[in-house]
């Protein structure tokens, strides 16, 4: 499972990467394009709002992947190790609840409005609303192997929160 789950991390990074890309794009040719051209760019709005929903949602599981979710650091620090142990196993396993739950809910959503579409763009609710369940999923995924790791270690990750 290590190979496909490296593999899917790398391709959602590249993913990621091209979205950042195209967030950016979207509002630069819409300057570009109502200033030099005096042509403005129907929905533009939209897909960038489109774009930012997408890299939220589906960079999200890198984050996670990467220990950098809010954690309350500072406050874990100065509960003694077995506790401690205790309490990020509890988290992640809220976490795998709440994101797995917010991936079926975001489906029952979609498959209730398989009619609908945007407004300006008339893109399918379903594409709109796809970032949305794959991020959570993955998202679940993710916290699933964390939790798994600190089953695994029997102890708790180390805390160091550095005050600058």
């Amino acid at each position: 499972m290590s190979s496909p789950l490296t593999a899917l991390r790398g391709g959602l990074r590249w993913v990621s990467f091209v979205l950042l890309a195209l967030l950016i794009a979207t509002p630069l040719a819409q300057i570009v394009m109502r200033s030099i051209f005096n042509v403005p760019m129907s929905g533009a709005e939209e897909l960038t709002r489109y774009f930012l929903i997408c890299v939220v949602f589906l960079a999200a599981p890198l984050v996670t992947l990467d220990g950098a979710q809010i954690g309350m650091e500072e406050f874990q620090a100065r509960i003694p190790p077995r506790p401690r142990w205790w309490l990020q196993l509890g988290i992640e396993v809220a976490g795998i609840a709440f994101f797995g739950f917010m991936a079926v809910a975001a489906g029952v959503t979609i498959s209730n409005n398989l009619r609908n579409q945007t407004a300006t763009l008339e893109m399918p609710f379903w594409l709109f609303m796809a970032p949305l369940v794959v991020g959570m999923a993955l998202l679940s995924l993710e916290t699933f192997m964390r939790l798994q790791h600190t089953w695994q270690r029997k102890r708790p990750e180390d805390k160091h929160t550095v005050l600058t």
